[in-house]
């Protein structure tokens, strides 16, 4: 597996290890060079952990967050780079309060992508990840997020578009992260056979049933905890006792022992039943297709 090549591409730190990140631990763990790119530092983000929220900790968010990046990168065993945007920040709902100027979710998408086009054409990557187009949540950095990889996925491979970006590259295959309802079914019904109570109880009725667009299921059970260590390396965002971890470990092995992608471009053909986000690449590896 070392000659391929895997880049997740993120809104915020600490999305690398909630979003896929059992699945890029086992890849690395297998000798795949996975490369994480942040766009922007989270620094209008909250303080999300109660143990740490203090007047101290708000004041050094941007700071903090990098440092805590670092250890979740370390961890999942993944390289790290920084795309330099600006956090929109997230507007109260109904608020219609303005994003920030010059926040990354006001860019020209064109502009914006460049940089990615840039990183993927260095890095060369044969495995796009990213969000879809409701961006996971609607974060508008999510669905900024979502904007430019899509975008960046067909221009790196043009000679034509972003000149100034390197050599031509062309990813093989481009998946959404999906945050699968069967996985929450699962859970549920999981922990109430062991007679405890379900976190997913209120959170059922609300989720939408997204599970016929899922079309890779990657096993990573085994790497679960590794996740979940690198979760809690997210000080200011991750309560180490809350609802990430409502569910146990060895519960969350046995209802659901994947992470959940939707196939959204391919250049190798596909199926709709994949268990491995490489599946018809491996030809290829040496020499994706440019142009």
């Amino acid at each position: 597996m070392g000659r391929f090549r895997l880049l997740a591409v993120h809104a915020h730190p600490d999305d690398e290890s909630s979003k896929g990140g059992a699945t890029m631990a086992r890849y690395a763990c297998e000798g795949v060079d996975v490369l994480v790119a942040t766009c922007t530092g989270g620094e209008r983000g909250d303080v999300l952990n109660p143990r740490v929220n203090s007047w101290a900790v708000r004041g050094r968010l941007a700071s903090l967050r990098r440092r805590e990046m670092a250890e979740a990168s370390a961890i999942l065993g993944v390289r790290q780079c920084w795309l330099g945007y600006v956090d929109s920040g997230l507007p109260e709902p109904g608020s219609g309060d303005p994003l920030p100027f010059g926040c990354f979710a006001r860019m020209d998408v064109g502009v914006a992508a460049g940089r990615l086009v840039e990183v993927i054409r260095e890095f060369r990557p044969h495995v796009v990840l990213t969000y879809d187009e409701t961006g996971g949540y609607p974060h508008p950095d999510h669905v900024m997020t979502h904007r430019i990889s899509v975008l960046a996925f067909d221009a790196a491979a043009d000679p034509r578009r972003y000149p100034w970006a390197g050599e031509p590259w062309q990813p093989l295959k481009l998946y959404y992260h999906m945050a699968s309802r069967a996985q929450f079914v699962a859970e549920h019904r999981a922990m109430l056979a062991a007679g405890l109570a379900s976190p997913h109880a209120e959170l059922l009725p609300l989720l939408p049933c997204n599970d016929h667009r899922v079309t890779c299921r990657v096993p990573c059970a085994d790497f679960f905890a590794v996740r979940d260590e690198a979760l809690r390396a997210h000080v200011t965002q991750i309560d180490p006792v809350g609802e990430w971890f409502a569910v146990p470990l060895a519960i969350r092995r046995q209802a659901w022992p994947t992470e959940d992608f939707a196939l959204a471009r391919s250049l190798v053909g596909g199926v709709s039943a994949e268990d491995d986000l490489f599946a018809g690449i491996r030809l290829y590896a040496d020499t994706a297709p440019v142009g």
